[in-house]
């Protein structure tokens, strides 16, 4: 393949064909598009605030690693501070113990304080314990890792004083979960995924995902071309059967109809959008553990009693 020069600066070779936009682009001008792509999504939906203290949700993937690295390099521009790394240890023997120490390192190596919580010290219970308990495909591994998860980050960020909680989720992420949730028929959901910020809970804790108009496959290139360090180990657990087939299917679709990622993400958007104008945010607090829920019980504390009692 002939070297091509940089569609952005028309000076250096590039490093990077991005296929939707047919643009070739240097190492310099991918990585600060990706940068910039950032800041304009964190502006376009208005997710930080000039004294927001921002919690990162950091689990040592190449997403979340890539987004501390570039929320850094913001408040750093911005001259702000309150920027700190959650990251939760579910518990899993010979798994998480690598990713703990990329994010203790990275962290220490740009200068971002990291606390660590796990799933024993809001649950007491460990992922690997949860494994042995679950009643035999009654529940996924993955089902009860996400609801833990979510539930543990929201936790981590109220304990460390943020009123903002960022996750690494890209538009990959983003149109995944679109498609599951309207393929089966959980419309409120969807009222959910919209990028607008929404505050609650007792904190008034913000959920924002800086990352969700970038593809995944951009990030991964961005962390390489930066030598961001990431674990590359996949969970024991994993079994997403249904995502991992909606993966597939969108990649497949990119790769004969390039940007058709991009016109989903769009039509998620105006759905979602409207969803949101027509349905009640529900404020009801689960009657067991009085953090925010859809039901008289949330997801966890009914997870928490089909596993401790079975």
């Amino acid at each position: 393949m002939t070297s091509k020069l940089c569609n952005k600066c028309g000076l250096s070779t590039s490093v990077y064909y991005r296929q939707y936009s047919g643009e070739y682009l240097c190492k310099k001008c991918f990585v600060l598009s990706i940068e910039s792509k950032t800041s304009k999504t964190i502006s376009k939906f208005s997710m930080i605030k000039h004294d927001d203290r921002v919690a990162v949700g950091v689990s040592g993937g190449k997403d979340s690693l890539a987004l501390l690295f570039i929320l850094k390099k913001i408040f750093e521009k911005k001259k702000r501070t309150g920027l700190v790394a959650v990251t939760i240890d579910e518990g899993i023997h010979g798994y998480r113990d690598e990713s703990l120490d990329i994010v203790k390192e990275f962290c220490s190596k740009i200068n971002v304080e990291n606390r660590i919580f796990s799933y024993g010290d809001f649950f007491d219970l460990t992922m690997d314990q949860a494994i042995i308990s679950r009643p035999s495909e009654k529940i996924s591994s993955c089902s009860i890792c996400g609801t833990f998860r979510r539930r543990a980050l929201d936790l981590a960020a109220q304990d460390v004083g943020a009123n903002v909680l960022a996750t690494a989720h890209n538009l990959d992420d983003h149109l995944q979960s679109f498609l599951i949730n309207l393929l089966s028929g959980d419309i409120e959901r969807i009222s959910w995924i919209h990028p607008t910020s929404i505050q609650y809970g007792s904190n008034s804790l913000k959920k924002i995902k800086p990352f969700i108009e970038i593809y995944e496959q951009e990030i991964v290139f961005y962390a390489l071309q930066l030598d961001i360090p990431f674990q590359t180990e996949t969970c024991p657990y994993a079994n997403e059967s249904i995502r991992s087939e909606i993966r597939e299917f969108l990649n497949n679709l990119e790769r004969t109809s390039s940007g058709i990622k991009y016109n989903l993400y769009a039509s998620s958007l105006k759905v979602s959008s409207r969803l949101k104008s027509s349905n009640h945010m529900l404020k009801s607090t689960c009657i067991l553990c009085n953090q925010d829920s859809s039901g008289d019980i949330c997801s966890v504390c009914t997870n928490l009693k089909i596993l401790k009692n079975h």
